[in-house]
């Protein structure tokens, strides 16, 4: 994997916009392989595709890359996206490609991340404000993809801070966090909300009390849910019979893939 952008395709280009566009597109196209089945290269579509921008041969997977300048090796929490409720269609609908961001910096990759499309929920998607009066397109809402609420498990790191992991530990994370995936929203919401809680915990065993200090704000983020605590048991034996946590005693928990 080269990660330094080829400028040389960039020629003709005059705004910074696409010239950022066309070389990192193309830096996918002559060194990403596909994350959820392993093949070598991804191919891209034609260009103004509405809905995504690479596709796998093997697999049919579809995939979508934003990108943006960055001089810090801290990835950003949230990231610009089209129309708010083209974007809300899209995840409702179950029409969304898989979603890579990539920061650079100096014409070359320093993070490249992999957010499967089944992590994606409504309520990681920040509505903007309409566009003024004044402007062009006066009245549209766009929209931004709050990546920090992603649970750690659903952001992949392909490339960490200008080092790229290895082929085999990316396609196998990718395995095992498929298992994650279900067409149900709002179970989606929940799971991945109880697996953000299990993330904050600092030690690798955790009891039940542990996951019921996040109670309230499990709440305010579910008005609807009166048996919160219900609901949390259940989620946790949904991530114990997928692997994802361990049983040990009688309320008690061990990490083992978060």
């Amino acid at each position: 994997m080269n990660l330094f952008f080829d400028m040389g395709i960039s020629n003709g280009y005059k705004s910074a916009s696409q010239v950022a566009r066309v070389v990192t597109e193309n830096w996918v196209v002559r060194n990403m392989f596909c994350p959820v089945c392993g093949a070598p290269l991804l191919q891209q579509y034609t260009a103004n595709r509405p809905v995504a921008d690479f596709y796998c041969e093997s697999c049919m997977s579809d995939f979508e890359l934003k990108s943006y300048e960055s001089k810090t090796a801290k990835v950003k929490s949230k990231i610009s996206d089209g129309a708010y409720h083209t974007m809300i269609e899209r995840i409702t609908s179950f029409n969304n490609p898989h979603l890579f961001v990539m920061s650079y910096a100096d014409m070359r990759v320093n993070n490249l991340i992999l957010i499967p499309n089944f992590f994606f929920t409504p309520n990681i998607i920040e509505q903007r404000a309409p566009l003024k009066d004044t402007a062009r397109r006066a009245g549209w809402i766009g929209c931004n993809i709050e990546i920090g609420n992603i649970p750690e498990i659903g952001r992949i790191m392909i490339v960490k801070e200008g080092v790229e992991r290895a082929k085999s530990e990316i396609v196998e994370q990718y395995q095992q966090v498929s298992s994650l995936q279900t067409s149900a929203l709002k179970k989606r919401g929940w799971m991945f909300d109880i697996i953000q809680c299990i993330e904050r915990i600092q030690e690798p065993e955790f009891c039940l009390n542990d996951i019921y200090a996040f109670s309230e704000e499990l709440k305010d983020k579910h008005p609807e849910n009166n048996f919160v605590k219900d609901k949390i048991r259940q989620q946790l034996q949904y991530l114990r019979d997928r692997g994802f946590i361990e049983f040990t005693t009688r309320g008690h928990y061990k990490k083992i893939c978060l």
